[in-house]
Order: C-alpha cells, then sequence, then structure tokens
C-alpha cells in the first residue's frame, strides 16, 4: 500500500476497526470524530496507541493521502470538499478492509432481511465446520475483523452506506435479499438513487462471482436488466415458473444447485412467514454454492433461532400478546410485521422518518390495526398518513408511556406490536436500545 499517513472520519465501531487495522498494517493513522467517543472507543484507541480527536476537527485532518469515511457520514459534509479538490482518495472502511484479506467473501445487502440471512448463514457454515466470522453490520466491523479475527470466509453484512464508499470491493457471492425504499433522505429521496447504491455490491465481481437475488422484487429485477452484472446470477422465488434455483411447490422449499435438490417443507423452517422463506432460500442457495451438505443446511434452516429485536414475542399479559420488532426501521419491515399478525393489533410506531411512504401499508393498517401510538418527537406525518384508517391514535414521547397506552387501549386475544417503520435516533440511542425499553416496559406491566 502506498499511503502513509490515513485519516479517519468517525469514531464508532467502523472507524475504530479500520484504525486497528491501519496500526496493525505500520500505517500512520489519526482518528477524528465531531462528537464524544463512546468510553469504549476511546480505550481502545488509547490501548493501542492511536491518536485521535473528539468534539470537532483540526487541520491535522488535512495531513493525509487516505481518508476513511464512517458510512454514517453523510457524503455532503463541507470538510470532504478538500478531499475531493485535491484528489485525495475518500472510502469506507469496507473497502479498506478489504485491500488487506485474500480471504473469500460472502456479501449480503438488501432492505430487509439481510441480517437476519446473513446470521442464518453463518450458522450454517459454522455448523459444517468451515472457518469463518460474520462481520459488517453484524458483530466487528469487516476491518476489526481482519485485523484481530483472520479467517477463510467472511460473511458480511453490507448498508447502502457501507457500500457508497467502494472502488473495489468485490465479493465472491453477493446477496441482494430486496430493494424498497429505504433512505431516502440520505439520497435526494431518489429511489433510483438507493438502488444504485445497493447495486454496487455486484460492481466489481466478474464471471467466476454469483449474485444471488429475490426474483419477486421488481426493484432488484428492474436493476438487474439495467445494469447487466457480469456475476453469474443466481434466484429465489416463490413462485415455481420463474427458472429459479430455489422455488417453492405444493408446501415445499426446493433448492436445485449442482445437478443436486434439497427439498424440505415450509412446516420444518426455523423462522415462519414469507419474508423469513425468503431469506432462509437465500442462504441455503448460498450454501450450496460452496458445497454445504444439504442435510447440514435442512438442519440449521430448522433449528436456527431468531434474533433479538425482530418479531420477537416477550410476553402474554391478560391475554395480550407483546412483539418487539424494533429492527423494522422501514415501511417495508414494518409491512411483513403486521402482515405475520392474524389478530387485532396495537401497533406502536414512529421515529425518525427517512422520506417514508407509508402507501404501501393503508390495506393492512386498515384491515389489522386498531389502535396506533405514535413515539417520537414529531408524529405528524406518521398520524396524517393513517388518520382516517384507524379509529384511535395517540402521542407517546416514551416508550413507558408507550407501553402503558397500548396496555390499556388493548383487549385479550389482542397484539401489542412494536413496529417504527423509523429511525430511532430521536428518542433512543439506536433500535437494539428501542427494543430494549420496549422489553423493560413491558415486564412492568
Amino acid at each position: 500500500m502506498e499511503e502513509k499517513n490515513i485519516v479517519i472520519l468517525g469514531g464508532g465501531e467502523s472507524g475504530i476497526g479500520a484504525a486497528l487495522l491501519a496500526k496493525k498494517e505500520g500505517l500512520n493513522v489519526f482518528v477524528s470524530d465531531s462528537g464524544m467517543l463512546k468510553k469504549r472507543y476511546r480505550d481502545q484507541l488509547l490501548n493501542n496507541d492511536i491518536p485521535f480527536e473528539e468534539a470537532g476537527h483540526s487541520d491535522r485532518i488535512f495531513q493525509t493521502q487516505l481518508v476513511i469515511k464512517s458510512p454514517g457520514i453523510p457524503d455532503t459534509i463541507a470538510v470532504l470538499d478538500y478531499y475531493k479538490k485535491n484528489h485525495i482518495e475518500i472510502i469506507s472502511e469496507i473497502e479498506f478492509a478489504f485491500r488487506y484479506t485474500q480471504s473469500y467473501i460472502i456479501g449480503i445487502t438488501g432492505s430487509n432481511g439481510k441480517t437476519t440471512t446473513s446470521l442464518l448463514l453463518y450458522h450454517i457454515l459454522k455448523t459444517a465446520g468451515r472457518d469463518v466470522v460474520i462481520a459488517g453490520n453484524v458483530g466487528d466491523s469487516f476491518a476489526k475483523a481482519v485485523a484481530t479475527t483472520p479467517a477463510s470466509i467472511y460473511v458480511l453484512e453490507l448498508s447502502s452506506f457501507q457500500l457508497d464508499g467502494i472502488t473495489s470491493f468485490k465479493p465472491d457471492i453477493a446477496i441482494i435479499t430486496n430493494i424498497t425504499p429505504d433512505h431516502l433522505n440520505r439520497y435526494n429521496y431518489q429511489f433510483k438513487n438507493y438502488v444504485a447504491s445497493k447495486m454496487r455490491i455486484t460492481k466489481n465481481q466478474g464471471i467466476n462471482d454469483h449474485l444471488i437475488i429475490c426474483m419477486d422484487d421488481e426493484a432488484t429485477t428492474k436493476a438487474i436488466q439495467q445494469t447487466k452484472p457480469a456475476a453469474s446470477i443466481i434466484g429465489f422465488s416463490t413462485q415455481t415458473d420463474c427458472n429459479a434455483a430455489s422455488y417453492i411447490k405444493k408446501n415445499n422449499l426446493f433448492i436445485h444447485i449442482k445437478q443436486e435438490e434439497l427439498i424440505m417443507t415450509l412446516e420444518e423452517l426455523a423462522l415462519q412467514g414469507r419474508h423469513n422463506v425468503y431469506n432462509s432460500m437465500a442462504a441455503g442457495v448460498a450454501s450450496r454454492l460452496i458445497d454445504i451438505r444439504k442435510d447440514t443446511i435442512k438442519q440449521c434452516l430448522s433449528d436456527f433461532q431468531s434474533i433479538p429485536h425482530r418479531l420477537e414475542q416477550i410476553s402474554i399479559v391478560h391475554g395480550v400478546t407483546y412483539i418487539n420488532d424494533s429492527k423494522a426501521t422501514n415501511v417495508n419491515s414494518a409491512w411483513y410485521a403486521l402482515e405475520s399478525q392474524n389478530t387485532p393489533i396495537v401497533w406502536i410506531a414512529g421515529g425518525i422518518d427517512k422520506g417514508n411512504d407509508y402507501s404501501k401499508l393503508y390495506e393492512l393498517v386498515k384491515q389489522r390495526v386498531k389502535v396506533l401510538i405514535c413515539l417520537g418527537t414529531d408524529n405528524r406525518k406518521l398520524v396524517e398518513a393513517f388518520i382516517d384508517d384507524v379509529k384511535i391514535i395517540k402521542n407517546a414521547n416514551s416508550m413507558t408511556e408507550a407501553v402503558n397506552m397500548a396496555y390499556h387501549a388493548s383487549t385479550p386475544g389482542d397484539t401489542v406490536l412494536l413496529s417504527p417503520a423509523c429511525a430511532s435516533f430521536d428518542l433512543f440511542d439506536n433500535y437494539e436500545d428501542r427494543g430494549d425499553q420496549f422489553i423493560a416496559a413491558v415486564k412492568t406491566l
């Protein structure tokens, strides 16, 4: 590598991981954050003698040949103009880590399902005895994993923000679970820009690489037709007549790869619901591509434990079921959550709107939601979207207040569903904090 001085903007998970990898590789690295670092990140920098600054940027950030920008930082901030004018390369931590590993990479992106698919695939590979580490948006950052836990295979959950900063990054297998509107505030409220960002996962793939897609997802299939990726495209679908490698027929899931067929009933899947069938298909197809035994895949698809904060049943109180789906930070995730319930719903939603279009939810909400509790600092858009479809709409300023409202509004047989469809940062640290506060509040009932 030619770069001598490296500046890392942002001292969060990805920034610290990049700093640790840079230090390991003997590079001069400096971390700069406009805010205050969390104690655990500050301690890691101090313990590794990595220089840093917080609560603002000094001129030292301009003394560099390479900038690694944390994914949460928008591309439009003023400080980036200097680097662009002086032709200083700006990359993501994902790109930086890629330059220091020769391992096999399976990259997973999508608007929904990427965490579940990543964890499910990791479970299969680990059970099969493969030398595998999961990283990216799950577990450690990719750079920290490369620095501290070298492995033969990396399973990476990748966001659009991370993919925006790649130049040469190339997964051997790429999975796009689906593409539905999300983070549009970051993409000038243009869905096509967001789609283009997701498609970057395959931009450097060649004919010997694989791209696994959902053939039922219109945005993905349209983007494939337009961009014509070089990778070998393998599809999964709940239909039976679209030449998919994985499909559903007569309540059975089929995976047909390398002249071999895996068959299991839908009831055997550990994760139920249409969205989880897709996740199971994607993980199963990827596993067969790298020659994991069919029996191992079937075992893992049937014994996998669901992830926290994703349609997680917390408790039944006085006949009312409480479900934590805090990870549903966009409209499509909330759609799956609402669609999966067959009882009257008291729906807790809201947070930071990312340019949401709620129209997709209108019919489901009209049919299934009896009470909407809006949890956020500004609930106007949510209220306006559903004022004609829900008889009772309430506003809450804290999770405790929202859960108490739900408790009094529900009757035996109902479901209280936290599925926000929005980001969490107005009232909570992250979606995990939001889900944890929901769990804590339910336990006090």
